[in-house]
């Protein structure tokens, strides 16, 4: 229910004025208690389009007479200004009345949002949950179809897991079989030679009284102390005349030697090919230039010593890390590929410095594991031919470094008497360019030395032979084991020590049957020498034998002779 409403302002002027003054024919408190602004209708009405013909109104501004004067009225008495007050009171609180319909109805309306505002969120929930519901079964299902493809490949895996350890072991036992057969023809052999021997020691031993009771008989027939005398001048000056002679022979094959090789020269140059003391010489300048040189700067600064040590013990587990698997051997590969050769270029002197104690690395792993287990050379081998074939500058380091470790063997030469550079040698010296570890200025045994060189060596030999996707340096592609083998017969002084047969040995266990295939009845001829060095003799010089006369020699000669056995079967066969 509405009451008071105003009406729509007048057109007329005088009509609006008189309606702004008064409220009712009362007066207000103030002169804007009724006042409305105006609406659409009331400028309707007071445009002139709305006006009708008749209707009163001026032409222009200048024609409206200006508002009459408002009348002075006489002041109210009290009883009039009550009254006045009392109405506008009564038509102030029949304006703020409320409708108790109008409240229910819009307190109706409310209560029917809420209701359908309610209800809204109730259908939303239940819709959002049969979605929720829905994403989580087909969620399930999916889960549930992983779950089996999962268990069907982990199956898969495992029965080829299964197979493949059955195998394995298979491998294993006929490798341990293998093994036991050999160790047992070999402790066979030797033991037959030290019977041998012991039977020789003694007849030798007989023939030594026998001889000197002979000598005794003679001295006490003769009893001439003067024809003893003579005797003894005239065995002397033969012994004198039997080593200068001797002397003169060597010195005589020396010189026909180092003639032939300055003969030969010229065809070894166009040939790319090299002396063993030049192969020597290479290394060993290449190892004091590398100390001398990357490696005393490094050490010398302290941040590049930081940088350094930091790749260095990168280095180090992962080559202790290597396995038999292939993968394990690529991985590990590449991983030391990018620490030496990150994507930052290292400096010239710390990649130097890296590849220095890479190639430190790979040799001592190969001291300490191939000497107890030979099958761990092959992915140290693997791995280290990788990276001959990858780092740049690597080959030459790795040479270098394999010489100092192990002496002359990997070229193989005899130690010169003098340095690469022409000074004399001290003891201390020699001995480690011999390759021989020193501890507390004791030298190590015969025994360990023989077993650290043969186990690098070993590795080296196994460089040599395995695939590689490019052609590596010329000091690790397969004619350097021909070469070697020529060198190492060629050089009587080095086939008569332990380290030498030892050496041979891994050489044939690792590529003898290889060789076989590839040169054909050259290298059977190169194994017939061998095998008669290590049978009759050196050059068909009685008790001139492979390996000397030490127990690492004769145990590692018998050993020779047996891969040269197995060798010959293996290619018959074919």
């Amino acid at each position: 229910m509405r009451y008071g409403l105003p009406r729509s302002t007048s057109p007329s002027p005088e009509r609006r004025s008189r309606r702004r003054t008064s409220t009712f024919g009362l007066p207000s408190d103030t002169e804007s208690d009724f006042e409305e602004p105006p609406t659409d209708s009331d400028s309707e009405l007071s445009s002139p389009s709305s006006l009708s013909s008749d209707s009163f109104c001026y032409e222009s501004e200048s024609q409206v007479p200006p508002p009459l004067p408002r009348p002075k009225r006489e002041p109210r008495s009290s009883a009039e200004q009550r009254h006045a007050e009392d109405t506008v009171a009564a038509i102030r609180l029949r304006t703020r009345y409320h409708d108790p319909y109008e409240e229910w109805e819009k307190q109706t309306r409310k209560d029917a949002f809420h209701t359908a505002r309610k209800a809204q969120v109730q259908t939303r929930l239940e819709t959002q949950n049969r979605r929720t519901q829905r994403n989580t079964q087909e969620l399930q299902l999916l889960a549930n179809m992983h779950a089996a493809q999962l268990a069907e490949v982990q199956k898969q895996l495992a029965a080829l897991q299964v197979r493949q350890q059955a195998e394995v072991n298979r491998l294993v036992s006929s490798w341990q079989e293998q093994d036991k057969t050999f160790h047992g023809r070999i402790e066979g052999v030797i033991r037959v030679e030290e019977e041998r021997l012991r039977a020789k020691l003694e007849a030798e031993r007989k023939a030594r009284e026998e001889v000197e009771k002979k000598r005794k008989e003679e001295e006490e027939r003769r009893k001439v102390e003067e024809e003893v005398k003579r005797k003894e001048e005239e065995q002397a000056q033969r012994q004198r005349e039997a080593e200068a002679a001797a002397k003169h022979q060597e010195e005589e094959k020396e010189r026909l030697r180092r003639e032939k090789l300055d003969a030969e020269e010229q065809g070894r140059a166009q040939l790319g090919m090299s002396l063993a003391e030049e192969d020597w010489v290479h290394a060993r300048e290449t190892l004091k230039n590398l100390k001398a040189g990357p490696m005393k700067t490094v050490k010398g600064n302290k941040p590049l010593k930081s940088q350094w040590s930091a790749i260095r013990r990168q280095i180090t587990p992962k080559i202790g890390q290597l396995t038999q698997d292939i993968d394990s051997v690529a991985r590990i590969t590449q991983q030391l590929i990018d620490i030496i050769r990150p994507s930052e270029r290292l400096p010239p002197d710390i990649y130097l410095a890296a590849l220095s104690s890479l190639a430190k690395a790979i040799l001592l792993q190969a001291e300490t594991e191939v000497t107890a287990e030979k099958r761990s050379a092959i992915p140290l081998a693997m791995v280290a031919a990788g990276l001959l074939g990858t780092l740049e500058g690597f080959p030459d380091i790795f040479f270098a470094k394999l010489v100092q470790r192990s002496g002359g063997w990997p070229v193989p030469s005899v130690i010169p008497s003098t340095d690469s550079d022409g000074t004399a040698w001290n003891e201390l010296e020699r001995t480690k360019a011999m390759g021989y570890r020193t501890n507390d200025n004791q030298r190590e045994t015969l025994s360990d030395h023989v077993m650290r060189v043969s186990g690098i060596m070993r590795v080296y030999f196994l460089i040599l032979v395995v695939p590689v996707p490019q052609p590596l340096d010329k000091m690790f592609q397969l004619p350097r084991f021909w070469t070697y083998f020529a060198r190492m017969i060629g050089d009587e002084r080095l086939l008569e020590t332990a380290v030498a047969a030892q050496i041979l040995q891994a050489a044939l266990d690792v590529g003898g049957i290889e060789a076989k295939l590839i040169w054909g009845n050259q290298w059977v001829k190169m194994l017939e020498l061998l095998y008669e060095g290590a049978t009759t003799g050196i050059g068909g010089v009685p008790g001139k034998l492979v390996g000397g006369q030490t127990p690492e020699g004769k145990a590692a000669r018998v050993r020779v002779q047996l891969q040269i056995e197995r060798i010959m079967d293996a290619t018959s066969l074919r």
